[in-house]
């Protein structure tokens, strides 16, 4: 497991706004949803939100695009997706704290997310906190 800092998720959304600005937004989206693409590796990954709080993308599980997160709360009860929402919307950009399970070892662990918006995409990115 590679230790990251939260600059990794911020450097990690900007490389995923750089490509979506290259390819468009169904190619980006296609890859940020690919787990064995550009945008997955190790802990880092990229997911999108509409500014509804639909998933449009997730690098380590597809079943989740379409769903709607908007009311989605982590194992403390904070409504991060909420929080997201709130934030991208009125600032355009923003960090929020939470738990979640680590897609390598499946513990529950403190998290911080970085996230963008772009046009009508949420690009986001997080590390855990050991």
């Amino acid at each position: 497991m590679t230790i990251r800092v939260k600059e990794d998720a911020k450097d990690w959304v900007a490389k995923a706004i750089d490509f979506y600005r290259a390819a468009g937004k169904r190619i980006a989206l296609a890859e940020y949803t690919n787990p064995g693409g550009r945008f997955v590796k190790d802990e880092l990954y990229i997911f999108v939100l509409n500014p509804k709080g639909t998933m449009l993308a997730h690098g380590v599980n597809e079943r989740y695009v379409g769903e709607e997160f908007a009311d989605l709360r982590d194992t403390d009860g904070k409504s991060f997706v909420r929080e997201i929402l709130d934030t991208a919307n009125t600032k355009g950009s923003g960090w929020v704290e939470y738990k979640w399970h680590h897609p390598e070892t499946k513990q529950v662990l403190p998290k911080t997310l970085y996230f963008e918006k772009v046009d009508d995409l949420i690009i986001c990115s997080g590390v855990y906190k050991d």
